[in-house]
């Protein structure tokens, strides 16, 4: 074998397995880089206004940025955490409560109504054992609610690790950012200009999604909450903390939340206030997530609500929770890839015409 061509098989071997190899370490640090990147890319204009105030004190103003991002995102999502880690033992066994009676007062609240006295006479005749079913059932319920409440303590304390290890990126993200970024553009680019542009309009649909998801978030948790103070349903800044959360979810993430609250005042008796409950959700939370959300995101950038809807569901499918964000910015800006290169290509076809 040549020795020219030996070498280059060589080099090509080794850069490969260094690629893999740092693929490897680095894949611990993926998500918090993610995180990192997305709150780095939505701020970055806030950091730069603190950055003119203090022009010769990069690092001052990427330290202040950081402490705003924990004390505005950060801290508010610790204390929910602590707020359901010291709560969870007393709601677990509201819970347990509730499933273990809610066999007797379903059957004393809907016993009036025509369709649940014909069920209980079907049990009667064929002589069902509707407690031990029920009890049965109660158990089985109770098992699944402690284990969905342990993976949900879980995830939000693991959430909480990661916020920290993308606050340490954040800092050189503000610091070192954009520098890193023009000066990748200008020696790998073949065309600087059109990278740049393509590296704005990334920020830009970024920024976009971001701040429309957030907002949408936080109304919809406003609104529940509210629901669900004039409902009288517990802790209901918690509750709606939840839904907030939830709502990362487009279309159904709400729902979640709310319709088994819902049942809970319904089982309860209180028809009235379920039902109220049920309506304001359906219709002012509802409006918030499928009118707001489009609204905020396509206020900043011009995006298809197509690609931020299949964004959201492809992403959290794949990614979980960062698929949120990920998903709608990486379908945007395939979206604009392509109306760029059709536009070209229109453009190129009206030149070519005599």
């Amino acid at each position: 074998m040549d020795r020219k061509l030996y070498l280059s098989i060589l080099a090509a071997l080794v850069t490969a397995a260094a690629v893999v190899l740092m693929t490897i370490l680095a894949a611990p640090i993926l998500k918090p880089l993610a995180w990192g990147l997305i709150i780095g890319v939505a701020t970055m204009p806030h950091y730069n206004r603190v950055l003119r105030r203090y022009p010769e004190h990069p690092d001052r103003s990427a330290g202040i940025m950081v402490l705003a991002v924990a004390i505005c995102f950060v801290l508010p999502v610790a204390a929910l955490v602590v707020t359901a880690a010291v709560n969870a033992p007393d709601w677990y066994r509201q819970v347990v409560q509730l499933v273990q009676t809610i066999g007797k007062t379903g059957t004393s609240n809907f016993g009036h109504l025509p369709v649940v006295q014909k069920i209980m006479g079907l049990v009667d005749r064929f002589n069902i054992d509707l407690a031990g079913l029920g009890g049965k059932i109660a158990s089985t319920s109770s098992t699944v609610v402690l284990g969905l409440a342990a993976d949900l303590a879980r995830n939000m304390f693991s959430f909480l690790g990661t916020l920290a290890i993308a606050l340490f990126i954040l800092y050189f993200i503000y610091r070192d950012g954009e520098r890193v970024v023009a000066a990748f553009i200008g020696r790998i680019a073949p065309d600087p200009r059109q990278a740049q542009l393509y590296a704005a309009q990334i920020r830009s649909i970024t920024t976009a999604v971001t701040v429309g998801t957030v907002l949408t978030c936080a109304t919809q948790g406003v609104l529940a909450g509210l629901g669900y103070w004039v409902a009288g349903v517990p802790a209901p800044i918690f509750c709606g903390a939840l839904t907030a959360i939830a709502a990362l979810v487009p279309v159904v993430g709400t729902g979640v939340v709310w319709v088994p609250l819902v049942a809970v005042l319904a089982l309860n008796g209180s028809y009235l206030a379920a039902g109220l409950l049920a309506a304001w959700c359906i219709v002012f939370v509802g409006i918030a997530d499928n009118a707001i959300r489009p609204l905020a995101i396509g206020a900043s950038s011009d995006i298809s609500t197509l690609a931020v809807v299949l964004g959201a569901i492809c992403g959290v499918v794949s990614m979980g929770l960062l698929g949120l964000i990920v998903g709608p910015v990486i379908f945007a800006v395939l979206f604009s890839l392509w109306d760029d290169a059709v536009a070209d290509a229109e453009a190129t076809d009206e030149g070519g015409v005599p």
